[in-house]
């Protein structure tokens, strides 16, 4: 934790960050006349890479799960 008064955090804003990211600091409070107003912290989002294959192992695709294919397409008039 660190608390940084307004004007150092307008001018260093980017440091802040960077320290919140790499973990060097979990909180950075903002204050105004020495009185904390504002808490900043690492949002948690996974990113885009993260999301190809989040559910791998959580879900298994049933032996018969192609069974029903034959009747579907005959209902829709399609020849297999």
């Amino acid at each position: 934790m660190v608390q940084v008064n307004m004007l150092e955090a307008k001018t260093d804003l980017s440091k802040f960050v960077r320290m919140l990211e790499s973990g060097e600091q979990d909180v950075v409070y903002i204050a105004r006349n020495n009185v904390p107003v504002v808490q900043m912290t690492v949002i948690d989002f996974p990113s885009e890479t993260q999301r190809i294959g989040a559910a791998k192992g959580r879900f298994t695709v049933p032996d018969d799960f192609d069974d029903w294919d034959g009747e579907v397409a005959e209902l829709f008039g399609v020849a297999q």
